[in-house]
């Protein structure tokens, strides 16, 4: 199944819902950057999360999400937009420790608990909107509800997960984003916090094979969702050899030169995607004509 996400509506427009199956775009992470199943965790928890935050953007809008809470992974740093596209790397990928005490991947042991959690958005507007958060938990998903109710001041419950198969390879991703909006009556608020206590975890749901509406008809019961939009997501980079050459040429001919006569030629690689960019001696003589 492909993935894709879901905004909706609950309650009689007293919640707004988001749902995701991410499994294939934390494959494609996963597989480029060769994680280990505590890092791939964390990294697709954050991509969900991410993306299901992108999808509340509009036109060109796009976020960037770093994570630095001290622990041995390093910074996660991920990218999405409004257009269902995703894409993130850490620091440490080779990062894994057995499970915790709950039988689960030790996120919070990788990631760390002394750190921030940074939502930069690029809204097309001079300057960038910032949040950011001191990190509460370590565990992804409750760090992005804090941050969504401290932050954008929108109470809020963030669920994701990511489930690991013995190869390496995802087994299965998603999640959801439940917002409380003006004026939702006590027990409506009642309603939801019960069903959280009981629902299972969301990696759950969609081994068992839910789609995005069954998890939010989990979440908030069967008549209860009204869907406004379903659209695909995917891992995208938006790296490029054209972008590159320009980041080339952006360094000046003295330092193009520099290249030239140390190396010969140069190859860069994009963070994001692990593609590698190669240039020969004869094109980097060429960017130096074009710094100049």
């Amino acid at each position: 199944m492909n993935d894709y996400l879901i905004k909706a509506l609950g309650y009689n427009g007293q919640v707004r819902a988001y749902a995701v199956t991410s499994t294939n775009s934390v494959g494609e992470a996963q597989q480029r950057h060769g994680t280990w199943p505590t890092a791939s965790a964390a990294l697709g928890r954050t991509m969900t999360a991410g993306v299901m935050l992108g999808a509340m953007l509009k036109g060109d809008d796009k976020l960037t999400i770093k994570i630095e809470g001290g622990g041995p992974i390093g910074a996660i740093l991920v990218d999405s937009n409004a257009k269902g596209e995703v894409r993130g790397y850490v620091t440490n990928p080779q990062t894994h420790f057995d499970l915790n005490q709950h039988g689960k991947l030790d996120v919070r042991r990788a990631v760390g608990t002394d750190g921030m959690l940074t939502i930069v958005k690029d809204l097309g507007l001079r300057d960038f909107f910032t949040g950011q958060i001191p990190i509460v938990s370590g565990e992804i998903g409750e760090d992005f509800t804090y941050y969504l109710v401290t932050s954008e001041q929108v109470p809020s419950s963030v669920g994701v997960g990511v489930l690991v198969n013995p190869d390496n390879s995802i087994l299965a991703a998603g999640g959801f984003i439940i917002q409380l909006l003006p004026g939702t009556e006590d027990a409506t608020i009642t309603q939801i916090e019960e069903r959280l206590k009981t629902i299972p975890p969301i990696s759950k749901l969609i081994q068992k094979g839910l789609t995005p509406e069954e998890i939010l008809e989990e979440l908030l019961g069967k008549g209860n969702v009204q869907i406004l939009e379903k659209m695909p997501i995917q891992f995208q980079c938006q790296c490029s050899r054209e972008r590159i050459s320009n980041a080339l040429v952006s360094l000046g001919t003295q330092e193009i030169q520099e290249i030239i006569d140390d190396e010969g030629s140069a190859e860069a690689q994009c963070h994001f995607c692990n593609e590698k960019y190669q240039f020969s001696r004869e094109e980097l003589e060429e960017l130096k004509k074009d710094a100049k």
